[in-house]
């Protein structure tokens, strides 16, 4: 998902007022003082340091966060967290600015060896040493002189704590502002989709089944009535199936898997009442349907399409069609001849609705390839399931 514009103004906005600091800063220092000399040698160190911390964000924004945010993939997006942690302390602590010791304040002064110390007294601090340069003497009551020993600094001070800090708050303020973008873009798409979906089921009700379709079974059934009334009666069922279908469960979010294949298996064999034998079909489904859900009369608009464009009546043509099951994905093919003078009758949904439903459910979460030939006309769909 693409960042918003007003995402990127915010950003764009923080990070031009923290690199302005410095040069407003020193601004306004010299002005208050005459003696002061505008030096940018003290502004490109603290751009150096932003520079750091700048390059850090736009990892962070740009390839960690989408992870946790879009991609909900937490344990991917903490691990490379905690290693970037890991090399910008590292970083940090072999950086740190001359002049400043591990707790974050100025060096004490060091002495050289060979230095010259003034004699320690039995507490450990140093007193004056006589006018002539002698060390003065030690009473013999005196306790045994306590040494002490200077303990190592630690590895990480104050100020190294300090920058892991600022870069931690760093990080939660950018998956904050685009957790916000990312709720808002949500409730956009939901009420957009609510809205689609009041639509949708007129659709359903009016063009998503061809009327001439109903139309035409209609009359083949009337036809067998005199042929062969048992075939009749089980076309009656099997239409008043699909006509339950459609007014129950195609305006629901999901239905299971199987009740759509059933669906469209329903839908070929009536349509093909329709047809002589120069028109070849084929339904390849899967033996076994897994215990899934997708949206309801998603994949019928495709294969209407291809009976009302791919079947000519002056020579042989063909629709094939197949859908598979892997993992927790589904796929779709339809494969049909062109007719030389489709049918122009109305009818469906359309294929820029059936576009726009599948953005709006699935995002960028689905793939959709059309090739239309010369003579053949092919639709490969792939679909998540829920």
């Amino acid at each position: 998902m693409k960042q918003s514009r007003q995402e990127n103004l915010i950003y764009l906005v923080v990070w031009g007022m923290l690199f302005s600091a410095p040069l407003l800063s020193l601004y306004v220092r010299t002005i208050s003082d005459p003696n002061l000399t505008f030096d940018w040698t003290e502004v490109f160190i603290v751009w150096r340091k932003l520079a750091v911390y700048l390059f850090l964000f736009l990892l962070h924004n740009f390839l960690l966060a989408p992870l946790l945010v879009y991609k909900r993939k937490r344990v991917v997006y903490f691990t490379f967290v905690a290693v970037l942690m890991a090399a910008f302390t590292i970083y940090q602590c072999n950086n740190r600015p001359r002049g400043w010791n591990q707790r974050g304040g100025k060096l004490h002064h060091m002495e050289l060896p060979g230095q010259h110390k003034p004699p320690m007294d039995f507490d450990g601090n140093r007193p004056m040493a006589n006018s002539d340069g002698t060390r003065p003497p030690v009473p013999d009551d005196a306790p045994p002189r306590k040494l002490r020993h200077r303990m190592p600094p630690p590895v990480i001070g104050e100020h190294d704590l300090l920058a892991i800090v600022v870069l931690i708050l760093m990080f939660g303020a950018n998956l904050g502002i685009k957790g916000y973008f990312r709720g808002r873009e949500d409730r956009r798409r939901l009420a957009e989709l609510e809205h689609q979906n009041l639509e949708q089921q007129l659709e359903y009700l009016r063009y998503q089944i061809n009327p001439h379709f109903f139309m035409n079974t209609l009359n083949n059934i009337h036809a067998l009535i005199d042929i062969d009334p048992s075939k009749a009666q089980e076309t009656i069922v099997e239409l008043s199936k699909m006509m339950r279908f459609i007014l129950y469960d195609g305006d629901k979010k999901g239905v299971p898997l199987s009740k759509e294949m059933e669906f469209i298996r329903t839908y070929v064999k009536l349509m093909q009442l329709r047809y002589t034998d120069k028109v070849r079909i084929t339904l390849d489904l899967p033996s076994e349907v897994p215990d899934r859900t997708i949206p309801p009369l998603m994949l019928i608009s495709f294969i209407e399409n291809a009976f009302k464009h791919g079947v000519s009546y002056q020579h042989e043509s063909f629709i094939e069609m197949k859908i598979a099951v892997e993992g927790e994905t589904l796929s779709f093919t339809c494969h049909n001849s062109k007719a030389d003078k489709p049918n122009e009758e109305k009818g469906g949904v359309g294929l820029a609705n059936v576009k726009k439903r599948l953005d709006l459910l699935f995002e960028d979460h689905y793939t959709l390839h059309i090739k239309d030939e010369s003579k053949t006309y092919t639709v490969e769909l792939n679909i998540p399931l829920s």
